[in-house]
């Protein structure tokens, strides 16, 4: 009995070793590129040696000087925020709706979704070209039609993120429970609901966001250089330095990297 213990130890602690040694072979992989970037962006020169010459923070130094990229990263900042904040007042109350007023529209709902990824942004901007280009609704080369399109890019994220939140939960059972004790609709969703699914609502937020800030197709169309954006500047300046262009790719990486760790914070100062 003892050796069959020992035995089953041994191949458990094997099988463990094996998992971890996948984990960070596939880990490894993945942050090579980004590895490879960070150190192309610090450095002087890499060309036919295997490291760089030398190192420099001055790529990132010009790069945060410069007047144009900042104003272009507000810009993105501002689209990308004011989509979210949009399509969060949107999406939520009607995913709740849809989950404990109109459950025979769930069907409908997941088709819906799909009409997005249907169409490619290509199509669609031409369209849209066509429609708001001229009176009575200009809106091409502004930042109200982005706001638009982003929203429309975000629905079947949001949507689908909330909607497996609102199954994880007894949405009927928690609202019935707050209407016995005196609560009304809105107040049970804003105190009991929306506790329970903030994680599905940060997750959903945190892809969106992802998304939108490297969208390039509705942007370069719709908009171009008459309200430059992040993608839009990073496509002006392909023809300068791949150390510069790498220092760009980066701080986008880094500044999406620390949003998500304030939102996990976030999370987890919640569930304490």
């Amino acid at each position: 009995m003892p050796s069959h213990s020992l035995t089953t130890k041994t191949h458990h602690s094997s099988g463990l070793w094996l998992h971890k040694l996948i984990l960070i072979s596939v880990a490894s992989v993945l942050a090579l590129p980004i590895v490879a970037t960070f150190i192309y962006s610090i450095a002087t020169q890499w060309g036919a040696t295997v490291l760089p010459d030398a190192m420099t923070f001055k790529w990132y130094l010009q790069l945060w000087q410069d007047p144009r990229f900042l104003l272009a990263f507000g810009r993105s900042l501002i689209i990308c925020f004011g989509t979210l904040l949009i399509s969060a007042l949107v999406i939520l109350p009607m995913t709740f709706a849809v989950f404990y007023r109109f459950p025979k529209l769930k069907g409908i709902m997941d088709l819906l979704i799909i009409l997005p990824f249907a169409i490619p942004p290509v199509v669609s901007s031409v369209g849209l070209l066509q429609i708001f280009a001229d009176e009575p609704f200009m809106l091409v080369g502004t930042p109200w039609i982005l706001i638009g399109t982003y929203f429309t890019i975000t629905l079947p994220f949001m949507y689908r993120a909330l909607a497996n939140s609102f199954q994880g939960i007894n949405l009927h059972d928690l609202m019935d429970a707050a209407h016995l004790l005196g609560a009304s609709t809105f107040k049970a969703f804003l105190l009991i609901i929306l506790p329970n699914i903030r994680k599905g609502l940060l997750v959903s937020l945190l892809i969106s966001f992802s998304f939108l800030m490297g969208e390039f197709v509705f942007a370069n169309i719709l908009v171009g250089t008459r309200y430059e954006t992040l993608q839009i500047y990073l496509f002006n300046m392909r023809q300068t330095s791949g150390h510069f262009t790498s220092a760009l790719v980066m701080s986008y990486f880094l500044f999406t990297l620390l949003l998500t760790w304030l939102a996990t914070r976030m999370s987890r100062s919640g569930d304490e």
